[in-house]
């Protein structure tokens, strides 16, 4: 009988295992990555394709093609296709994301035969009815609207926009915009892009023989790869030359601070050291920012830091929105903390409690199959191997204050930051 009286024992993460998938090649060209586990009978496929290079004439044409797929084939309705995944009790959804585009069917294994089909048509045969690209862009200006009044949405795309410049990870769209989208050229985008040459699959779920078999089949024969290869190379990253933007509203009752830097991402050795001094910093409930500026000062509800990893650049940011009458209060506090990470060691209490945090986070994000498999995607998308998660658990483990401080002085240099204010200043 468990002693209520008497706490659990107390032990430390020493190792993670991570499952590894099975994979092939199709004839076509596909790559196909399997992962097999669990007990319930149901299966995750994503569709992943690299994003075509961005096209500053047309710049919408990635995410508008990917929004739009589900909206209609040469042989079924957008209705049409959402009720035949909802009568099977399946669940599609299409996601955008800056390097790449996905497809993701959720199936139970005994109605494969039945969604597999509605996939293959999507991603054959779609062809963006008229009537749904215009609903679809008086949507967008709406929800950019509206989503323009907002001090932190106003700062997260100047904020891009300073770090990355005119490419696919700084655009900007504004109404006129969607004036560019034209259908003929989103059916050529598509063409080029959704075809199996450009297309990684990742299985995951209860995958037995005859499952990936009916999906391999379904998805080598009859398609094809066009003539003209996917080009998803991208332009060189430009940083602006202006380090301030400050953007007035009079009437703010609170100021939105976005500043960061252009950082190294996942395939620099120094990348797991530096997810150790952002969590320090600003990464989790317990962080410095939060200590000071939230607990401390009381100029936000919240405050955090953090790293975006992409495909071609990367960036270490802060964030929060702050009462106007304390923003330059708030900014002096921001940077208080970071110099305080260049002059002084970490002491050795903090430092445990951050690796246990991250340790715990790490653990907690692997509850299921479907889990593995994304940890698996930052890996295969970035060309790392599963050795880079051992060299991350040995540096949360191992990585000293000392190595942190000179991490600090290395690559958070005040007068480098971009400092975004929306609001009052």
């Amino acid at each position: 009988m468990i002693d209520r009286k008497k706490a659990p024992e107390y032990r430390e993460i020493e190792n993670i295992n991570l499952i590894h998938p099975d994979s092939q090649w199709l004839a076509n060209g596909c790559n196909v990555f399997c992962f097999n586990s669990g007990d319930q009978d149901l299966v995750r496929i994503e569709w992943i394709f690299g994003n075509l290079r961005f096209n500053p004439e047309k710049p919408l044409l990635n995410m508008a093609v990917n929004s739009l797929l589900t909206e209609g084939t040469k042989t079924l309705s957008a209705s049409q296709i959402a009720d035949k995944i909802d009568f099977y009790g399946a669940f599609l959804q299409v996601d955008y994301g800056y390097d790449n585009s996905l497809v993701t069917l959720y199936s139970l294994n005994k109605h494969l035969q039945h969604t597999l089909p509605v996939i293959k048509d999507i991603l054959t045969n779609s062809i963006f009815p008229q009537k749904e690209l215009d609903t679809f862009i008086r949507n967008q200006r709406q929800k950019l609207q509206v989503s323009l009044q907002k001090n932190d949405v106003v700062a997260r795309r100047l904020f891009s926009r300073t770090l990355y410049g005119n490419t696919l990870y700084g655009l900007n769209a504004d109404s006129d915009t969607y004036n560019t989208l034209q259908r003929g050229d989103m059916q050529q985008h598509f063409e080029q892009m959704y075809q199996p040459a450009n297309c990684t699959m990742i299985i995951a779920g209860k995958v037995d023989e005859n499952a990936l078999k009916r999906i391999t089949e379904v998805f080598d024969k009859e398609w094809t790869s066009v003539a003209l290869p996917a080009d998803v190379s991208q332009p060189v990253l430009t940083p602006s030359a202006e380090h301030f933007y400050f953007t007035e509203k009079p009437d703010a009752l609170q100021s939105a601070i976005r500043m960061g830097i252009p950082a190294i991402n996942r395939t620099h050795p120094d990348f797991p050291s530096l997810q150790v001094l952002n969590t320090v910093l600003g990464g989790y409930f317990s962080s410095r920012l939060m200590a000071n500026i939230r607990e401390d000062k009381g100029y936000t509800y919240g405050i955090g830091s953090g790293i975006s990893s992409l495909k071609h650049g990367g960036a270490m940011y802060i964030a929060t929105e702050v009462g106007a009458d304390v923003c330059k209060a708030a900014m002096t506090e921001i940077e208080k903390e970071i110099r305080l990470l260049q002059d002084e060691l970490i002491p050795d209490d903090e430092l445990s409690l951050v690796r246990n945090f991250m340790m715990g986070s790490l653990l907690g994000s692997l509850e299921n199959v479907f889990s593995h498999a994304d940890k698996f995607k930052n890996l295969y998308f970035a060309g790392l191997g599963y050795d880079y998660y051992d060299r991350y658990i040995q540096t949360i483990q191992s990585v000293s204050s000392e190595r942190l401080q000179q991490l600090a002085n290395q690559y958070l240099n005040i007068a480098d930051f971009y400092k975004v204010i929306v609001g009052k200043y």
